[in-house]
């Protein structure tokens, strides 16, 4: 009985060490690859560039009062569209005391200035009717008396404006009113009822009642790196991609390229601006939008291209790997072939001499 078991035990070590040697052999077999096969076919290339940026209005108008004072009124929201001449708010005056004191005291010197004209020409009037002054000094008097009047007039309408924002003698002029001086799309409006507000002047920008854009002219405005600028011409078409609008693309056209870049990070950009075309009236496309410009720098139409990963570089010069053997033999056979190729998109490339269509060309291995 031991001796059976003896010799069962050196049969499994024998078949143990034969196993091991097996494996360890067949490891160090190389293993047959296998490749994807690609067949050149003829597409249209394009290579592209993103810019990021952001959609805008090409013109913002920021209304500002004519006069300073508290906003009593507001008769518009941020959102609505309004018509050169609509009003937008209306200021109560609060008078500047220096500009008063000033007025008031040109309306009094020139209420003086009339009344003494006025008795002036009273003599001069007796004079001319006794015959003892020419008509010539009659007439400069009565002109003399129509200008004191005039300045009067003037005086107290400076006043009046000082003190209440109106002209009495005119009704047009009327400073409370801030009215909107373009047509188009409110955007925002800072100012609340009671705010105080200042008008623009050497001293201050003025403050702002309302911003108002026409958002029917809308401009792409975006950044494009210096290794590309040198390829962007004014008038080359753009597609925007908006993030907010999911599945639109607005056509727009290259306007502008900015002759001085700007460091961002180590990065020299340079600024562009494309104007929107053709925006359907069903979109609604807001100011500030984020937006990416998609930029055709280069096109190439029916060409026969492959898939770069077809292509072996080395050096200066390119290879393309044949098949000469039938697609579902193992192992594949392959011919190296020198080509020439062209443009690339990043996933094709043109191939310009060395493959023709009816060719298989190794690409990617296969997983297992």
């Amino acid at each position: 009985m031991k001796k059976i078991i003896k010799r069962v035990a050196w049969a499994l070590v024998a078949v143990l060490v034969l196993y091991t040697f097996y494996f360890l052999w067949k490891q160090s077999q190389p293993v047959e690859k296998v490749y994807d096969c690609l067949t050149p076919a003829v597409r249209t290339l394009e290579k592209k560039t993103i810019a990021n940026g952001k959609v805008e209005p090409r013109d913002e108008v920021n209304l500002k009062p004519q006069i300073q004072g508290i906003v009593t009124e507001l008769y518009r929201e941020p959102g609505d569209f309004v018509y050169t001449g609509d009003p937008i708010a209306k200021i109560q005056v609060i008078p500047d005391m220096a500009q008063l004191s000033s007025a008031q005291s040109n309306v009094r010197t020139s209420q003086l200035t009339l009344e003494e004209t006025e008795k002036e020409f009273a003599r001069t009037e007796v004079l001319f009717n006794k015959g003892v002054i020419a008509k010539e000094e009659y007439e400069k008097a009565k002109n003399t008396l129509e200008k004191a009047r005039e300045s009067a007039q003037s005086a107290q309408d400076a006043l009046d404006i000082v003190t209440s924002g109106i002209s009495k003698r005119s009704g047009k002029i009327n400073t409370t009113i801030v009215t909107s001086t373009v047509s188009g799309r409110i955007l925002d409006i800072p100012v609340k009822k009671g705010t105080t507000v200042v008008n623009a002047s050497n001293y201050s920008d003025g403050t702002t009642i309302a911003t108002v854009a026409d958002m029917s002219d809308i401009i792409f405005r975006g950044k494009v790196d210096e290794t590309e600028v040198g390829r962007l011409n004014s008038g080359m078409d753009i597609t925007l991609t908006i993030g907010a609008i999911q599945g639109v693309k607005l056509p727009a056209v290259l306007e502008y390229v900015s002759p001085k870049g700007i460091e961002n990070n180590g990065a020299v950009l340079f600024e562009i601006k494309a104007a929107a075309t053709n925006i359907p009236d069903s979109i609604v496309v807001r100011a500030g939008y984020s937006a990416n410009a998609e930029i055709v720098l280069d096109r190439v139409s029916d060409v026969l291209s492959v898939e770069e990963t077809a292509i072996e570089f080395s050096n200066d010069s390119t290879f393309v790997y044949k098949l000469t053997s039938d697609e579902t033999a193992v192992p594949q056979s392959f011919e190296r072939i020198p080509v020439k190729v062209g443009m690339s998109d990043g996933i094709y490339i043109q191939v310009l001499e060395g493959v023709t269509e009816d060719m298989k060309l190794r690409g990617n291995e296969k997983a297992e």
